[in-house]
């Protein structure tokens, strides 16, 4: 993706925030699963170039453990899912705009996940559930 050094804000929430925040900023008053905001193009790019600011990616965790239920996947690879799919948003790709290629979104999404489980970054040996998680720290 060609993608620079920078930093990206990550907000991890519930369906009745992200429903607030996608009805403030794109007057759609119901929950999403995810939202990104660039800051490498458009009115903010320049705001800050020092910075090195990608931007901010929202994701609401009810939505997101409801998809996964749904897919019968884990909660963790859905919330990567997500996550990849507002990285992609942040780097110019779009799948809503009229012109846009959708198709070409879902497959760089694709490879992206498969990169992950082929450096055993996500897969059935490297999710972590939170209860697991807290009994290794205990």
């Amino acid at each position: 993706m060609g993608s620079p050094d920078g930093e990206l804000s990550i907000l991890i929430t519930d369906d009745a925030n992200i429903e607030k925040i996608n009805t403030a900023y794109f007057s759609r008053p119901k929950p999403t699963n995810v939202i990104s905001f660039s800051m490498t193009e458009g009115a903010f790019a320049d705001v800050n170039p020092e910075a090195k600011m990608l931007g901010d990616i929202v994701i609401s965790m009810e939505t997101a453990m409801r998809e996964a239920e749904e897919a019968m996947m884990p909660v963790e690879e859905r919330f990567i899912q997500l996550l990849v799919h507002g990285l992609l948003h942040i780097f110019g790709y779009d799948h809503e705009s009229p012109g846009s290629d959708a198709e070409a979104m879902e497959k760089k999404s694709e490879v992206l996940m498969e990169m992950l489980r082929k450096e055993r970054l996500l897969g059935p040996d490297t999710i972590i559930t939170a209860a697991e998680q807290r009994r290794k720290t205990e």
